[in-house]
């Protein structure tokens, strides 16, 4: 039974949450499986890299958050689960053998207008590792159980007989544009990803350990009516296919001589919105469209691009929605 509620989240107090020092084998596991950027996954690569040196991805450095707040609080709270992340910023690159701590302090906490078994809970959590330096803020909203309440229990809509809907072709293979040459709104159509059971769990277990995510049967009696990844896997998973789209440009630029931009790593996002679940089993198709950009004031030869990115159920659902901001390199002599 849960023993932290909603009226326990007190605005403007403040709490310190988990202690967990990042291996080397956990900064590249999970980037080989997410984010596969040399930067990420091999250390003499990332020498050559934006960056200079191996660090940890920034979803892997979320999803690590995730789990600490899990092993701290959430895990022992009345969860049911977060809408999504007002704005989350990449202060400082993750390093192998860095300890991270948290700190979280409530911003605001409301009851629901509509269900009063739930209050909205606006939280704000920071990661600072061993050198004093803060390397992770976030901004996000979760949903907890009121005391003394019942669940108010919404069941699953039925996906019986809706049809299948065709995801869009993958847009062909180009070499990536320099700053100058993007064009903003132009949808590119990343690629799709399965979340089968047996990845849900493993993701779910290993860092974001709510029941809804890592016990089939325990889910199929929740609110959610049926095992969901976690908001953080389908994060990861717009991460993979965007990865394996630039990996297909560079290679046709590569292939044809062409010249091809690079991009650096990313400070951040904001307006992240689940907004509904990923089921086991679901397809998502991913699609990004360059928002705005702009040359950067403190680094030559490099801009800020924005991106809005989603992504689509096999029923044609959004599921899926932020704006992430890149590193991006400019035309040479620009």
């Amino acid at each position: 039974m849960p023993s932290i509620f909603f009226e326990d989240f007190i605005p403007d107090s403040s709490a310190p949450y988990g202690s967990m020092t990042v291996s080397r084998e956990e900064l590249i596991g999970f980037a080989r499986q997410f984010d596969p950027q040399p930067m990420h996954t091999d250390a003499e690569a990332a020498k050559h890299s934006f960056v200079g040196q191996l660090i940890a991805s920034g979803w892997g450095t979320a999803a690590l958050n995730m789990r600490m707040m899990c092993d701290d609080f959430v895990l022992e709270s009345a969860s049911m689960g977060g809408p999504g992340v007002d704005e989350l910023k990449w202060l400082k690159p993750v390093l192998p053998g860095d300890t991270l701590t948290g700190v979280r302090t409530v911003l605001a906490a409301k009851p629901s207008s509509s269900k009063p078994d739930r209050g909205i809970v606006k939280l704000k959590t920071e990661l600072t590792n061993q050198r004093g330096e803060r390397v992770l803020e976030q901004v996000n909203v979760v949903m907890m159980g009121r005391r003394g309440t019942e669940p108010v229990m919404s069941p699953a809509a039925s996906r019986a007989g809706r049809p299948l809907v065709s995801p869009p072709p993958l847009t062909a293979a180009r070499p990536t544009p320099f700053l100058e040459d993007l064009v903003t709104g132009e949808p590119n159509v990343l690629g799709s990803f399965t979340f089968d059971e047996p990845s849900v769990l493993r993701f779910g277990r290993a860092y974001d350990p709510q029941p809804f995510h890592t016990d089939p049967e325990a889910a199929r009696a929740s609110f959610f009516g049926g095992l969901i990844a976690s908001g953080w896997h389908t994060a990861a998973g717009w991460m993979r296919t965007m990865i394996d789209f630039r990996r297909r440009c560079e290679a046709m630029a590569r292939d044809n001589g062409l010249p091809c931009a690079e991009l650096g790593p990313s400070p951040g996002f904001r307006d992240l919105r689940w907004l509904l679940p990923v089921y086991a089993g679901d397809t998502i198709t991913y699609t990004t469209a360059i928002a705005s950009a702009r040359p950067s004031a403190s680094r030559p030869g490099w801009g800020l691009a924005t991106q809005h990115n989603t992504g689509v159920n096999q029923y044609g659902d959004t599921v899926f929605e932020f704006t992430g901001a890149v590193l991006w390199q400019r035309r040479p002599g620009a």
